[in-house]
Order: structure tokens, then C-alpha cells, then sequence
């Protein structure tokens, strides 16, 4: 019998938040979300998920992504107690297979499956060809992944980008950066463009004014920008819009990424519009020389609330095409 994704476990899992779905043929059914606080491990859970929605299947093989590097089908999240084990899952839940890949690495596979109206094009509209195309990700930390398209078909490059030195391009933000140094030692790409790093550079921008400000989170400092109520908010998500777009623009010249720049994670679909306002784009191809290879390039937020489990279904379905009947993903 030809192997198809029928029956098969997905999984996407965070650190706050584990979701899992069946893909039943070929669509994704079923979606469920635990929190990870509450089980002890991702077998927990998806018994959880197994006895509950998706009750009468009985998935014989998984395709999970999880927040982390991955080694020898392992991930220890970096900000939760959990191991996503492939091994540890396939003998919990009595499975033929269990494949672990980063989160990013899902997103990846997303990229040639995403619809329109999965996406909010920042700029002028530009047709993607089927170039390289990157997908990277304001979150908990700072994730990157590309896919690349060649002779063999489709492959999906998974880095650690968030942790390259983010640079400035102007006295504000050397300062900023500076002030962030002599605090941070290295600062990464992820110390600004993460959750965190939006509350990082909302004090660093209070201490080189020498303003006081209240203590916010993210979610409060993107509010208060919105409602524009405080103009240290204000400039910090004007900066961190500013540090996002240079920052895909050294993406899109590193990688070529000449089919699209796609923004994924749970921050910047928050605020879209002040986005599109921001100078993103401008920054995104103010690369000298090399201004006019960037406009062709399109940009866009992904606001598909579970892209993940796209990416998951479209590698499924690449797998499933290349693989003997007998073999496992």
C-alpha cells in the first residue's frame, strides 16, 4: 500500500503552547492546543490530543516541530522543561516513525503552500518567482530558515541566524547598541528583534534619555505604541520596525532570496499596518549598490494562525512522493 499522509500526527510545539493535528488524507483536522505547563511531557499531551478530538485515529506516524535546535532527533526546549525525543514519542505512542524538526524548519516547508490570504504583503506588491525564499521570526527568540528549489526538488536550510550581531545604521541606533553592549556583551539579532528584545530596547532607549518609564511587557509596549500614548513605546517599535527590515534585507542578499522574505512568529502580525507605515521597507533596500536587486524582492507577514501545520503537510506530501512504499518518512 502506497504510504500517504493519512492518519498521521502533527505537532507544533513552543514554549508556552503545544498544538497538535491528524492530517486525514490530505488536510489538516482536528487542531487542538495545550498549554505546556499543564503535562509533563509532549507524550502526555498528545495522549490528551489522541483520546480527546481525535478520538478513532490511530496515527501510526508523526511529523513534530519544536522550538529548538535539533540533535540526533532531539530537542530540549530552550524555555520549557520538555525533550521532544523521537525515540522517547515512537515507544509512548506505539508509532512506526516519529520525525523531530525545528519550528523554523516547518515554516520553511510552509512557504511554497502559503495563499494569499495567509499573507499581508509589506510595499508594493511584487510577483515572488521561484527563487530562494526566507522565512524569519520575531518571537521568543529570532528564527530563520530558506527554502531552496534545485534539480532534486525542494530543500529547506535551517540556521541559527537569530544569534548574528545585529548592526546599526545610524548614531540613535549606535547608541542604542552600544548601551545594549556594555549590558549584553554580544548583542545578537534576537536581543532586539524577539519579546524580549522589544523590552530591552524600550529601556535602553529610556536610559540614553534619561526618561523613567513604567515596566511593560511586549504586548504592552506594541499597545501603547498603537494608541500612541507613550513615545518611548512609540519609538521603540519604530526602531524595532527599522532594525526588522535591515535585518531581512541582509537575509535576503545572504541567502539570494529572490522568491520572497516572509516574516512568521506571534509579534509583528500584531501590528501589520503600522508596519507598512514604518520604515520597514525602506531599510529593507537601502543596501547601496545593491538597491535595485532588493525592490524586486517582495516582503510579506505571515498571518496564517497555524502555519506550522502547513509546512508540516506540504513535507509530508514531498516525503511521501519520494519514498519507497515500505519506508518510513
Amino acid at each position: 500500500m502506497t504510504m500517504s499522509p493519512t492518519s498521521a500526527l502533527i505537532a507544533d510545539i513552543g514554549a508556552t503552547n503545544a498544538r497538535f493535528a491528524l492530517l486525514v488524507d490530505t488536510d489538516i483536522a482536528m487542531s487542538e492546543t495545550y498549554a505546556v505547563a499543564d503535562y509533563a511531557s509532549p507524550i502526555e499531551a498528545a495522549r490528551a490530543f489522541l483520546a480527546g478530538p481525535a478520538a478513532g485515529h490511530a496515527p501510526n506516524r508523526a511529523l513534530i516541530a519544536a522550538a529548538g535546535p535539533v540533535e540526533h532527533g532531539r530537542i530540549a526546549l530552550t524555555n520549557a522543561a520538555w525533550i521532544v525525543d523521537s525515540d522517547r514519542i515512537c515507544k509512548g505512542l506505539n508509532m512506526a516513525d516519529v520525525q523531530v524538526l525545528n519550528d523554523f524548519e516547518a515554516l520553511g516547508w510552509s512557504l511554497p503552500a502559503l495563499r494569499p490570504d495567509d499573507l499581508v504583503t509589506v510595499g508594493a506588491a511584487r510577483a515572488a518567482g521561484l527563487g530562494t525564499m526566507a522565512v524569519m521570526g520575531p518571537g521568543t527568540g529570532f528564527g530563520l530558515a530558506a527554502m531552496a528549489f534545485g534539480a532534486a526538488g525542494e530543500a529547506v536550510l535551517v540556521t541559527e541566524g537569530g544569534h548574528a550581531t545585529l548592526s546599526s545604521e545610524n548614531r540613535r541606533e549606535d547608541a542604542i547598541i552600544l548601551a545594549l553592549r556594555q549590558q549584553l556583551h554580544h548583542v545578537s539579532v534576537e536581543r532586539i528583534l524577539s519579546g524580549s528584545g522589544l523590552m530591552q530596547l524600550y529601556h535602553a532607549i529610556a536610559r540614553i534619555d534619561g526618561t523613567t518609564v513604567p515596566e511593560r511587557d511586549n504586548s504592552e509596549i506594541v499597545s501603547h505604541a498603537l494608541t500612541g500614548d507613550c513615545e518611548v513605546s512609540r519609538e521603540t517599535l519604530e526602531l524595532f520596525c527599522a532594525f526588522l527590515g535591515s535585518t531581512a534585507g541582509n537575509i535576503a542578499l545572504t541567502l539570494g532570496a529572490r522568491g520572497g522574505v516572509f516574516i512568521a512568529g506571534g509579534i509583528v502580525p500584531r501590528f501589520t499596518e503600522f508596519l507598512r507605515r514604518s520604515a520597514f521597507r525602506e531599510r529593507f533596500e537601502a543596501k547601496g549598490r545593491m538597491s535595485t536587486y532588493l525592490s524586486h524582492i517582495p516582503t510579506a507577514v505571515i498571518v496564517h494562525p497555524t502555519p506550522a501545520f502547513i509546512g508540516l503537510a506540504h513535507l509530508a506530501k514531498v516525503r511521501s512522493r519520494s519514498r519507497a512504499p515500505d519506508q518510513a518518512w
